[in-house]
């Protein structure tokens, strides 16, 4: 996949930044390693399973930011997003459905749709660990 010019824009800063990438869609995931490698990223993952995205959570290694898809194979990704949270890890919901309800516990996180613009996910995510000062 070729990276297009607006994600090498100097505003998307991701070189150095390990993003977890949790998305069970296998061309989506490819597609969106390889558009933040391009990046600079180092990506953990990406997984396509809950089980092992708590093996990452809980491998000690520092996460920057996270890509998280809302519904893995009918396991939905809350339990890990609120690990996330816990630890001040940015991160984004990806999904397939028209509507989601994320609940308030999460109102205040970006929920993109697919087909997902990587371009503006990128900024998003660069923006996100900027505004945390990380």
């Amino acid at each position: 996949m070729a990276v297009s010019p607006a994600l090498s824009r100097p505003s998307v800063q991701l070189t150095g930044r390990r993003i977890f990438v949790v998305e069970d869609e296998y061309f989506l995931a490819d597609d969106i390693d390889t558009t933040f490698r391009a990046l600079g990223a180092e990506i953990a993952g990406p997984v396509g399973h809950i089980e092992d995205a708590f093996k990452i959570l809980h491998d000690g290694s520092v996460l920057d930011a996270a890509v998280l898809d809302v519904n893995l194979r009918s396991d939905m990704i809350f339990p890990v997003a609120r690990e996330l949270k816990a630890r001040n890890v940015p991160f984004v919901f990806t999904t397939g459905y028209d509507k989601i309800s994320v609940g308030p516990e999460f109102q205040d996180v970006l929920v993109l749709e697919k087909p997902i613009d990587l371009a503006a996910m990128a900024q998003k995510l660069a923006g996100l660990i900027a505004d945390r000062g990380i």
